[in-house]
């Protein structure tokens, strides 16, 4: 789903059209308590770009923007060093969750573009804080030049947020086909598409850590009578409402699930370090206003000790990914914005606890 515009009103989503903002990276000095971040480079200038995700091998970033002409979320590419952007979705409909087979040779993202061509409407206001739930979003496969298109899922209802494992072999996605926001996996061609959560509430976001073997995603668990029935009644409107959400972790056959946050705040955007120990997200603990922009980096481990604090900027930070060998970091965020409010893709050099300390 597209994380961009629903965080914060300051947040983004993407996609991109005709001309394209293209400007010299810029680097830029990191907040003095950002000690994990050295040599941040801004990729993007213009619009607003998220939901930005390194190829395997790191020389390649797949993420989604909004900009010129184009009113709606699309998918591109562009090399490391913010050169060569390239539109790869169709251009309709709205689009999120861009990424990369490991092999470099197809891309997977989500799109309505099959349920009209225009851009879906805006999500109810008046309903509060709320992120629209498209039920025409279908995941798709293509060739990294957007060619090849291929549907991959079929059912009912949403089906979107979809991230591959680093084998290659499955893709792990959030579908509401059997009446709720739930986490599925299947194969990348498709096929044996298999529920893996099972507790009412919105699990979203899943990634698998990097040798397979465990994960992550956010997940929102309403409990009392009346959580539970303001719930079902916004996604019978194809709504959700984000205030809180936690990180919750599984084995990869859905065994062994776990929530590893207890914070009341909105985390999201998981990802786990290559280590496979710890993970990094996105949240607004210290600043809990669901509408303000102001969302932070953290780290914790796997098992939900040493909560960690990454970035310090007062504007929004989030999408974080790590390049496969961890050596380099990918984001997106409010810093340095050309216009108030717009969000930008930046990279940076990653240091470890250790090699941050001397």
């Amino acid at each position: 789903m597209n994380l961009t515009r629903i965080i914060t009103i300051a947040i983004i989503a993407a996609c991109v059209g005709g001309g394209i903002y293209i400007a010299k990276p810029q680097t830029l000095r990191p907040h003095p308590k950002e000690v994990h971040l050295r040599n941040i480079r801004q990729l993007s200038f213009g619009g607003d770009n998220a939901e930005a995700y390194w190829s395997l091998d790191g020389q390649k970033i797949i993420f989604q923007s909004t900009r010129d002409q184009i009113k709606c979320d699309q998918i591109f590419t562009m090399n490391r060093d913010g050169s060569n952007v390239k539109m790869v979705s169709t251009g309709k409909g709205r689009t999120s969750c861009g990424y990369f087979t490991p092999d470099g040779k197809r891309i997977i993202y989500a799109s309505t573009h099959l349920g009209s061509p225009d851009c879906p409407p805006p999500a109810d206001r008046s309903e509060g804080y709320v992120w629209p739930i498209y039920p025409t979003f279908d995941i798709f496969s293509a060739k990294p030049d957007g060619t090849d298109l291929k549907r991959l899922t079929t059912a009912n209802g949403y089906d979107a947020e979809g991230t591959i494992s680093t084998d290659g072999k499955k893709i792990v996605f959030t579908s509401a086909r059997d009446g709720d926001l739930e986490i599925y996996d299947m194969n990348i061609d498709g096929t044996q598409q298999r529920r893996l959560t099972h507790e009412l509430g919105y699990d979203g976001g899943a990634w698998h850590s990097q040798d397979g073997q465990w994960i992550v995603w956010r997940a929102s668990r309403p409990k009392s009578p009346q959580d539970v029935a303001r719930y079902k009644e916004l996604f019978a409107k194809n709504l959700v409402m984000p205030v809180k959400l936690e990180l919750m972790v599984m084995r990869a056959d859905g065994s062994d699930q776990r929530q590893i946050t207890s914070n009341g705040a909105a985390n999201f955007a998981p990802y786990f370090h290559p280590n496979g120990r710890q993970i990094i997200f996105a949240s607004n603990v210290n600043n809990p206003n669901p509408r303000s922009p102001n969302f932070d980096l953290f780290l914790i481990n796997r098992d939900g000790t040493g909560l960690e604090q990454v970035t310090f900027d007062e504007a929004f930070d989030g999408f974080p990914m790590f390049t496969n060998d961890g050596k380099h970091i990918i984001w997106a965020s409010n810093r340095n914005a050309p216009t108030e409010g717009s969000t930008n893709i930046f990279i940076a050099d990653w240091l470890d606890k250790a090699a941050a300390s001397n």
